[in-house]
């Protein structure tokens, strides 16, 4: 995370490749209002800028929480990014917190006929294995989500990482999130592979659980936890809460985050 300042869109790219992540947010505070603080967020790859970012988002909550301790036990906060307007709570202490927010309204369609097929070759997943199960999801930008049949199969995945970006790039997608199949009291594991913004494979990603979680609120699922990282020797679990209303599933989602030393990039 780093504060905002009068960087130009080119040398945000380049903060996350000089840092060694994924992902880099900017925050600038704002004036209070009703009582808490407004904060404005973007989030920038290597490949360009984010709409939004579920991960950076938890990861902006704790930072912002870990510099009000002194002030305030529960941090809450009025975050903006992209054209969202949305709160966001942490708590925690000791460099860790636990951070929650509403990632905004799912969209969720069938994706068009051949084009899970496309996507599926990329991953070297067999289109007619039954588990196989594709939907499109949005929190801002379209994603793929594909089910497996279990945590085996998933850690087994290879994809052919040029072919996938073409299939991305192809199809308007952000990336794929590839998930085994939950177990009934909600745990289950996901990988997230998104080389059209530059991040090959992301150890965590927040808001495609929250899609995940949106897609299962039929299925008898109030909760998610699900295990990321795995493959890539950072493991992270996010959590994500859903119910459903007249107007669709409504879902929070978050995760706890360790405040590890600042670095320099000078």
């Amino acid at each position: 995370m780093v504060d905002d300042t009068l960087l130009s869109d080119a040398e945000r790219c380049a903060v996350p490749v000089a840092a060694g992540t994924s992902h880099a947010v900017f925050i600038s505070a704002e004036e209070h209002t009703s009582g808490r603080p407004v904060v404005s967020l973007r989030f920038f790859t290597a490949a360009g800028e984010l709409p939004a970012c579920g991960h950076g988002t938890v990861a902006a909550l704790a930072v912002l929480a870990e510099r009000a301790q002194a002030r305030e036990r529960e941090y809450e906060a009025v975050l903006r990014s992209g054209s969202r307007t949305f709160l966001g709570r942490a708590t925690g202490g000791d460099n860790r917190y636990e951070a929650v927010f509403d990632p905004g309204p799912v969209e969720l369609s069938d994706p068009a006929a051949g084009d899970g097929e496309l996507v599926l070759a990329a991953l070297g997943i067999d289109s007619l294995e039954a588990s196989a199960r594709c939907r499109i999801a949005s929190v801002g930008r379209p994603r793929m989500l594909v089910r497996v049949v279990d945590r085996q199969a998933l850690a087994d995945l290879a994809p052919d990482m040029s072919r996938l970006r073409e299939a991305c790039d192809r199809l308007g997608l952000l990336g794929c999130y590839v998930y085994s199949m939950p177990f009934p009291d909600g745990r289950a594991a996901a990988r997230m592979f998104a080389p059209s913004i530059g991040v090959p494979e992301d150890i965590a990603n927040a808001n495609s659980t929250a899609c995940l979680a949106a897609d299962l609120a039929d299925h008898g699922f109030s909760a998610l936890d699900v295990d990321m990282g795995d493959s890539l020797g950072e493991p992270s679990t996010i959590a994500a809460s859903m119910r459903r209303d007249a107007s669709g599933p409504l879902v929070r989602v978050g995760g706890t985050a360790t405040i590890a030393s600042g670095i320099s990039l000078i």
